[in-house]
């Protein structure tokens, strides 16, 4: 955080690391986030030099060194999520001191390259479909690529699911 600035507190709370900013807004809803001993409101802000409790725990800002940026070949069979429950997720295959998430996604049955990181703006700059990040895909077949099958992967596929 810069001198003069001040930060939206949900997005302090976030790159402190210990949640995300929906997260952080939950518990600004259930009153226990304190802005210097002063209970926090949805939209508050954060100057440099206040102090900033979560749950009673103090918390800081994230530092530029503290910046996790990974670089991973994902294999086949671990899932690009955060969630706890779902097994073989990403998080837990890295297994990573912090809390880090994928930027983007590849499906359980894919490998390939993936970023994590720890940072919640780098993550949005590249995910908002509004910057127009190319993204390009390898795909294996398991068949020969006809002119019909090229027709209808053109066309889309309609499922219906959970």
């Amino acid at each position: 955080m810069l001198p003069d600035s001040s930060t939206r507190l949900n997005k302090y709370i976030s790159e402190s690391g210990i949640c995300s900013r929906r997260e952080a807004d939950r518990f600004i809803e259930q009153g226990n986030v304190f802005i210097n001993g002063k209970r926090a409101t949805i939209g508050d802000q954060v100057k440099p030099g206040d102090l900033v409790k979560v749950n009673g725990q103090l918390i800081e800002p994230r530092e530029a060194d503290d910046l996790v940026l990974i670089a991973l070949n994902k294999p086949v069979g671990i899932v690009s999520t955060t969630e706890d429950g779902e097994r073989d997720n990403i998080v837990d295959f890295v297994n990573h001191s912090k809390r880090i998430f994928p930027i983007g996604r590849l499906d359980k049955d894919s490998q390939g390259l993936i970023f994590l990181t720890n940072h919640g703006d780098l993550v949005n700059k590249i995910l908002r479909a509004g910057n127009d990040h190319e993204k390009e895909y390898l795909v294996t077949v398991d068949k020969p690529v006809t002119d019909e099958f090229i027709r209808g992967m053109g066309a889309g596929y309609r499922f219906s699911g959970p």
